[in-house]
């Protein structure tokens, strides 16, 4: 098939988290076998870091013939240009666009099917439903969402009267291979502290990793094992900070620890596990998400400690992969991990080779939206 996928791999340079949960999509669908091209919508004004971030990942995955920023509401590009992306669309079968963000028209239009692909479970839908936020729902006519239970009972979250796919996270396992001793002594994550604006609905407020952190801010001294944050967080955030480092939490450089993919992966690859924080707006929907940042530290060989946002219903929580919800369960389930380390990261590598294949899991994808 000829594919699209369109997200964001650089629009928001050196965050190798954000660029791997677009190039599993990109890179899995590749090596099996597809034709695919990533086209990233980016604004006239962008960093200029953008293009040379961009054009290194495009060197690092061989993307170079398959790959572009496309400046939005012009035919401006970086990589390849306009009338190649425009050729290859009108012959495509399919388009992944994570969040409608691209919103070309001349490239949309030819695509039989168009998959509104939702990474943002509640907050996507909200913005829509609340703000009055134009999501460019309307330009797409399949709908797929890694929150496993939207649209189902006990789900707050709106459907905006659509039908919701639900699809896992994909991991490109050759790419993310068991990892050998951990350097790193801490259960680790990577993380914004406000990626953007909280949300209420329905007297229910949507937050942020902040607002999630908060509430387990007494966890390094409840489970007794140190826990490191890559953590991006304003400087002018004093109380929080001081709040974080007072409990005991250890607080890591987030370009240094996972500027580029690469360096992103060898920090997974390195820790001892994964302590998985949820946005508190995943939490309160319970809608199901599951992180593709815990996908990869599974694919590692790395046990998942992570907060239940109803993923527990769809996905066996025990050795591997364990569900918290209060900082209590949490130091709990670390300190089950610590007592036999080794059969958690067997397990951890099992559930990503039955659950998070990308050679599983988008196939599936593909059949769920012809």
């Amino acid at each position: 098939m000829r594919i699209v996928v369109s997200g964001m791999v650089a629009g928001d340079p050196h965050q190798g988290g954000a660029t791997w949960a677009v190039l599993q999509y990109v890179l899995g669908l590749r090596a099996l076998g597809h034709d695919v091209l990533l086209v990233e919508p980016v604004g006239a004004r962008r960093d200029a870091r953008t293009d040379r971030y961009f054009r290194a990942v495009v060197e690092r995955f061989g993307l170079g013939d398959r790959a572009a920023l496309l400046v939005r509401d012009s035919t401006r590009t970086v990589g390849l240009p306009y009338d190649r992306l425009r050729r290859f669309a009108r012959d495509a079968d399919v388009v992944l666009n994570v969040a409608g963000m691209l919103r070309d028209d001349a490239l949309l239009d030819t695509i039989p099917v168009r998959v509104f692909l939702d990474l943002d479970p509640g907050f996507n839908q909200l913005w829509h439903t609340v703000d009055g936020v134009d999501m460019g729902l309307d330009r797409h006519n399949r709908f797929a969402t890694v929150g496993l239970s939207v649209g189902a009972p006990g789900c707050a979250v709106p459907t905006c009267r659509r039908p919701w796919i639900a699809t896992l996270p994909p991991v490109v396992l050759d790419l993310w291979p068991p990892a050998g001793a951990a350097t790193r002594g801490a259960f680790t994550t990577v993380a914004n502290w406000r990626g953007y604006g909280s949300i209420r609905w329905r007297g229910v407020h949507y937050g942020q990793k902040a607002h999630a952190v908060r509430a387990l801010i007494d966890l390094p001294e409840r489970a007794g094992a140190p826990l490191a944050l890559a953590l991006a967080i304003h400087p002018g955030e004093g109380a929080d900070l001081a709040a974080l480092r007072r409990h005991g939490w250890r607080l890591v450089d987030p370009v240094a620890a996972a500027g580029s993919p690469d360096a992103y992966a060898a920090f997974v690859r390195g820790s001892r596990g994964e302590l998985g924080v949820a946005k508190s707006g995943y939490v309160a929907s319970r809608c199901g998400w599951f992180s593709d940042r815990s996908a990869c530290y599974l694919a590692s060989g790395r046990p998942v400690v992570a907060q239940d946002t109803g993923w527990s219903r769809h996905l066996p929580a025990g050795d591997g992969l364990l569900a918290f919800t209060t900082a209590e369960d949490a130091a709990e389930a670390m300190q089950r991990v610590a007592g036999d380390e080794p059969r958690h990261r067997r397990a951890a590598r099992a559930l990503a080779e039955d659950l998070f294949d990308a050679g599983k899991v988008l196939p599936r994808l593909l059949d769920a939206v012809a």
